[in-house]
Formats: structure tokens, C-alpha cells, sequence
């Protein structure tokens, strides 16, 4: 999957070759004998068992390392870069393959417009300060590339402003893999008549009126605009250290199938294993037993 749905380093992106309701990677239902909705969805679960067991040495590898363990250095941390346009699907992949695992070990982060303080920096300051400690799984619902998204189509900044900020990205995703970040970068991509379906649900059901902005529409009116912005910001920014994948999300199910794989090939690619005790076990298990011992002669002894 990572290969599959890779954007081409260097490469032009072209979104509107890529159909956002179909399902690359999945197995038709010759192969899985049922729905292949249904499928999926139990696959999410499957693997989502998976990633947190990755996750738990994740952890656990750093916390080794953090105590002084042979491998030494700081310790891996993945990071999930989610973008997509309003109703793209970033909550529920979120709840739906994050949420598999232990919410102890993630580090969520949602970015909206930046407040007065985070514009007295660069833009990336608000990103540094956000980004996972060594062990954690780090998930941004939005994040850096919103500088060269709405910045760019709203003109909040000049075009000499954002049209640099690609080159101070790629160098900031460098440093940060070469920091022991492994990046998984998504772009989850809907159609034009998908984000309008749903948009109408939001409408249409009062317990959904909270997550309805009217500045939606005014965005979806550029929709063109924000098109050839993401394109370009992908072909710009998937580099080797730090590719984009594009995954097609108008079926919630397979959306949520794609990314939890994407996760788990990325784990799989990081080599982790539990590290080895830092005592002697057999030396800590007679002790232990040595205890058990004295808590049966206690017990003897109270029962008289």
C-alpha cells in the first residue's frame, strides 16, 4: 500500500486522475467470499490489534533507551500527517485506526487558523512544539501544510512568502526524520459530490449543526483552487524522507482500510522488537518466589 498509493517523488500530481471512490490494494470479493465493506471493516479491527502491539514496543523501545539501554539515541516516533479537504474524513480516521491504540501512547494535534501568538513566529514554530515525544505515535489533523493551502488560496501571505515555504518544508521534514521521525503524510481525497453529501447530512441532522462552518461553502466555491494547491504541495514535498500517499475516501470503510495499512507497513519497516531486560530475570524470579514464600508463612501464621 505504501507503494501503491505513493506520490512519485518529485513527480506532477495530477488529483483528478485519481477517483476517489475507488479501492486500490483491496481484495475483490472472489478473494475475500463476502462483502467486501464488511471485509474491510473486520480488517480494521485486525490490524488495528497489530498496531498496537507495534505502538506498545514502540514505547517500550524508548523507554529503554531513555534508561540507558545498548541501543541508545532517543528512539523511533511516527508521526501521521492528515489533509484533506472540509469533510475529507480526518475525525473518523482518526477515532477509527488511531483509536485502536493506547491513547496513553498518542500525541493528537489538531491545527486550525494560527492565534496571535503562534503568528509572532514562523509557521513552523507551532509544529515543533507539536510534535511527539520519542515512543509516541503522533497524529496531525491538519498541520504545516495549511501554510501552503489556505494561506495560498486565501492570500493570507504573498505568493514570494508560501512559494518559499516549500523548500523550509522539505528541509524541516529532513531534520526531523533524520531526528528518528518516521512521517506517514496522507492526503484523503474526496470528490466535489461527496463533500456536498455530507455537508448536507451535517444540515440535515441537528446532532451533527456543531461540526457545520459556513466558511465550508465559501471553501468548497474554490474547490479548483484548493485542487492545484494540494497538487502542487505534494509534488513539491513527497520526498524519499517524507512521501505523500493519496488515498481515495469517499468509502469511509476503505479510507479507514488504507490508512490502517499504511501504518501498520510503516511499523513493519521500523525493525521493532521488546528490548531485552535490563536485569538478570532469573536472579529477579527467585526473589520473587522467595516472597511468595514468606507471604505463605505469614499467612499460616495469622490463620492460627
Amino acid at each position: 500500500m505504501r507503494e501503491l498509493l505513493r506520490v512519485a517523488p518529485g513527480g506532477t500530481v495530477d488529483l483528478g486522475a485519481v477517483d476517489p471512490g475507488s479501492t486500490p490494494g483491496l481484495p475483490g470479493p472472489e478473494v475475500t467470499g463476502e462483502r467486501r465493506k464488511d471485509w474491510a471493516r473486520r480488517q480494521v479491527e485486525l490490524v488495528g490489534a497489530e498496531l498496537g502491539r507495534q505502538q506498545e514496543m514502540l514505547f517500550a523501545d524508548a523507554q529503554a533507551r531513555a534508561a540507558g539501554g545498548p541501543a541508545g539515541g532517543a528512539g523511533h516516533r511516527v508521526l501521521l500527517v492528515l489533509q484533506a479537504m472540509d469533510c475529507g474524513g480526518k475525525d473518523g480516521t482518526i477515532k477509527r485506526v488511531a483509536g485502536a491504540m493506547n491513547p496513553l501512547g498518542l500525541h493528537i494535534r489538531s491545527f486550525g487558523p494560527p492565534t496571535p501568538e503562534e503568528l509572532r513566529h514562523d509557521f513552523l514554530w507551532r509544529i515543533r512544539r507539536a510534535l511527539p515525544p520519542p515512543g509516541y505515535v503522533g497524529v496531525f489533523n491538519r498541520s504545516h501544510y495549511e501554510d501552503v493551502l489556505v494561506a495560498r488560496v486565501d492570500s493570507l501571505v504573498p505568493e514570494r512568502v508560501w512559494q518559499a515555504r516549500y523548500d523550509e518544508i522539505n528541509a524541516f521534514e529532513r531534520e526531523q526524520a533524520a531526528a528518528g521521525v518516521t512521517l506517514v503524510k496522507v492526503m484523503l481525497h474526496i470528490s466535489y459530490a461527496e463533500q456536498g453529501r455530507r455537508l448536507l447530512e451535517r444540515l440535515s441532522d441537528p446532532r451533527k449543526h456543531w461540526k457545520y462552518n459556513p466558511s465550508d461553502v465559501d471553501a468548497r466555491a474554490r474547490w479548483a483552487d484548493y485542487q492545484a494547491a494540494y497538487a502542487e504541495a505534494m509534488g513539491r514535498c513527497g520526498t524519499d524522507a517524507a512521501p505523500w500517499h493519496v488515498v481515495p475516501a469517499d468509502r469511509k470503510w476503505y479510507r479507514d482500510w488504507a490508512v490502517a495499512h499504511l501504518l501498520r507497513e510503516t511499523f513493519d519497516t521500523l525493525d521493532l522488537g521488546y528490548p531485552p531486560a535490563g536485569f538478570d530475570v532469573r536472579r529477579e524470579r527467585e526473589r520473587l518466589l522467595g516472597t511468595e514464600g514468606n507471604a505463605a508463612g505469614e499467612r499460616q501464621v495469622n490463620d492460627r
